[in-house]
């Protein structure tokens, strides 16, 4: 009796430390998202390039800690729509491939757009990241997907020269519409 009751302890231990790591773990994830999102805010882990999901969402919102990972700063916190994570994880998939060579990355994005197999973001869904030395100084930084777009065709300008919101990458599947002060 006593070693099935040692097993059972044991068990549940190693359970709350489990989920006390997992909680940790979403509620680093979860720093970039709008306070208004946060409770429906779905919370994935990647693993290479792909993922387990950690807490199930009810919005149009999935968020990740990608702390640490290679090229990204110590603290990182992303979310974007659920539907961009195939976009996500072919980046990681090139990043891999590239080993942090920046112009082999670029070559490879570069190659997947010109034939037809880069993953396509989801018109205007956010991309939210917040990035710096750790949680307390991390700074936000959002971007709008708005593939092919460009000034003709959205009536935001291709530079920030002016102030305001401006289209990067105009024309380009990458086009997306940078939001200052965010």
């Amino acid at each position: 009796m006593k070693p099935i009751i040692v097993a059972v302890v044991g068990l549940f231990v190693t359970a709350l430390g489990v989920e006390a790591q997992n909680a940790a773990e979403i509620e680093r994830a979860l720093h970039a998202a709008p306070s208004r999102a946060r409770d429906g805010a779905a919370v994935i882990r990647w693993e290479g390039d792909t993922w387990t999901t950690l807490r199930e969402g009810r919005g149009t919102l999935v968020c990740y800690d990608h702390s640490g990972a290679p090229g990204e700063a110590a603290f990182s916190s992303q979310c974007t729509h659920p539907d961009n994570l195939e976009r996500v994880a072919q980046n990681f998939r090139f990043e891999a491939q590239a080993n942090g060579d920046r112009q082999a990355l670029q070559t490879l994005l570069a190659e997947a757009e010109a034939n037809g197999t880069r993953a396509m973001p989801v018109f205007g869904s956010p991309w939210i990241a917040m990035n710096g030395p750790d949680m307390a100084s991390a700074r936000r930084h959002v971007t709008i997907a708005m593939p092919y777009a460009d000034e003709r065709n959205s009536g935001f300008p291709e530079t920030g020269s002016q102030g305001g919101a401006w289209i990067m990458g105009a024309g380009t599947p990458g086009a997306h519409l940078m939001v200052p002060g965010s």
